[in-house]
């Protein structure tokens, strides 16, 4: 069961008023990540995108998409350019220190993928003599900084170290699983493959600047549509079967 979904019970009890509030908000996405975001035909979509539209609906406010890297997007809560992001932020710890975050909505994790013709990685145990392609600034690349491996090269975007991964200049990439999934079946061409387990469990959460009074009544607007199965509708759209 998802995070959210056990929470739903206990918070919607809060009495967190979701009255309409004449405010137009900014949202930093990073659309080099599918699927939870992406442009295509000059439209923002994906399943963050979804899932932000059911709520601002909740909440009865409009917004603007800012699309941004990644990289930039926890300094620009933390400078407060931004209202509240959503880029599939893994929580963690050292992030918790300088930004809020909503309830839990995704649970991910960190996979392996390699070339087709590769059989000599199955897990994070075969990465000793290994160069390793990451995704600067995510969870994936600091999961795999904490493993032996023979190099990590860190790229801007995940797209151009799963090219590096084909074009034989890494040995294998590291992502979040729904995404290295997800590239394997639309766009691997039959070249790549996963391999082991999803590891280093983790959730994503919206970010918020800290002390943002924004978060609680996000908070109950995101368990309001676990509850009414909006979220389940959104999930299995973009995943293709309703959340376990």
């Amino acid at each position: 069961m998802q995070p959210m979904k056990m929470l739903a019970a206990a918070v919607l009890g809060v009495g967190v008023s979701l009255t309409a509030h004449a405010e137009d908000l900014l949202v930093a996405v990073d659309t080099a990540f599918v699927p939870f975001e992406f442009e295509e035909d000059g439209e923002y979509k994906g399943f963050d995108i979804d899932l932000w539209k059911a709520v601002a609906e909740r909440l009865d406010v409009d917004y603007e998409l800012q699309p941004m890297d990644f990289n930039g997007i926890i300094p620009a809560l933390q400078t407060g350019n931004v209202d509240l992001a959503l880029a599939a932020i893994s929580i963690t710890a050292e992030r918790e220190k300088v930004i809020d975050y909503s309830h839990p909505y995704y649970d991910s994790g960190v996979l392996l993928m390699v070339r087709a013709d590769n059989d000599d990685v199955s897990g994070t145990d075969d990465l000793g003599d290994k160069v390793v392609g990451v995704k600067q600034g995510t969870a994936a690349a600091d999961f795999i900084d904490s493993l032996e491996t023979a190099g990590v090269t860190k790229f801007p975007n995940i797209g151009d170290a799963y090219l590096a991964l084909r074009t034989g200049r890494v040995d294998v990439a590291a992502h979040d699983t729904p995404n290295v999934f997800y590239y394997i079946e639309t766009a691997g061409d039959g070249e790549v493959k996963a391999v082991g387990q999803s590891m280093d469990a983790q959730s994503y959460g919206i970010g918020f600047p800290e002390g943002s009074e924004l978060r609680d009544r996000v908070n109950v607007a995101l368990l309001e549509i676990m509850e009414d199965g909006t979220y389940d509708d959104i999930y299995a759209k973009w995943f293709g079967e309703p959340p376990k």
